[in-house]
């Protein structure tokens, strides 16, 4: 059932997998929906779907957000239309070769979607939500921004960015009404294997998650006020203490002298 209108509600990658059920997740809950993908004949039918079970009004863009003028027509939606209250940056590419045998140009493109396109949008919806005293962004991530050892080294660290990122949006916004909230999931069954040259069925089938339940972990997440979701962990204290750990190194991160393990003795003046 729709709940009272929240506002409209902006998904990149959102013709198929995560993005879909984000989509359709969210107009269920009371949002109109601007749906962003490269496809455009899959957005519409799945715009007209969403628009026919949920009532709610779903508009397209179709645009590649790795291209500079389509990327550039969706920020000018974001920053002109203050009728959006949420966005959720989802689109994004992967790679699971090692970085060894992986296509320089490709990796460079990978960065220009995963980290360029995510910041261009924020920076676009952000101003507009701060003047209006509220807003949304969602940014998926990976458990790769944790543990790049997993996969292809610059795909995790396009998601380490995305988490530093959302990190610091967190600690400038959180007294502005805008809501900062970072999602990392693991193995999820998308087409996102395929694309990046590991098929899904090719991992141990005990690490993947369905898609709809990820989305809908990351969604209760999302009400129970986490900044980070992380769907498949048992135990939220381990995020916790993972947090606790990194907080505990900020007093001694730049300090006037070497640390006294070196030996280094500072000149004299």
């Amino acid at each position: 059932m729709s709940q009272g209108f929240k506002g409209f509600a902006l998904v990149t990658g959102a013709s198929s997998g995560i993005g879909a059920i984000y989509a359709e997740r969210l107009a269920r809950r009371g949002h109109d929906l601007i749906l962003v993908a490269r496809n455009a004949e899959r957005l519409r039918k799945l715009a007209d779907r969403i628009a026919a079970e949920t009532g709610r009004k779903v508009e397209v863009i179709a645009a590649d957000l790795g291209k500079r003028d389509d990327l550039a027509r969706v920020e000018a939606e974001l920053r002109g239309n203050r009728r959006i209250t949420t966005l959720v940056n989802n689109a994004g590419v992967g790679a699971t070769a090692p970085l060894l045998q992986s296509d320089i140009d490709k990796m460079s493109d990978m960065i220009a979607l995963n980290v360029n396109a995510l910041m261009r949008l924020t920076y676009a919806a952000v101003p507009g939500f701060v003047e209006r005293g509220g807003g949304t962004i969602i940014n998926i991530a990976s458990i790769v921004a944790v543990a790049p050892e997993r996969l292809n080294g610059v795909y995790g660290g396009s998601k380490a960015f995305v988490l530093a990122f959302s990190q610091s949006l967190k600690h400038e916004l959180s007294d502005k009404g805008v809501r900062v909230h970072v999602v990392l999931p693991g193995a999820t069954a998308t087409d996102f294997w395929e694309i990046a040259g590991k098929p899904v069925e090719h991992l141990p089938s005990e690490i993947v998650m369905t898609a709809a339940a990820m989305v809908d972990a990351a969604l209760a997440g999302l009400d129970l006020g986490e900044f980070v979701t992380v769907p498949s962990l048992p135990d939220v204290a381990d995020w916790n203490a993972f947090e606790a750990g990194r907080q505990a190194l900020l007093p001694n991160l730049s300090r006037t002298e070497p640390a006294a393990r070196y030996g280094v003795r500072p000149e004299a003046a």
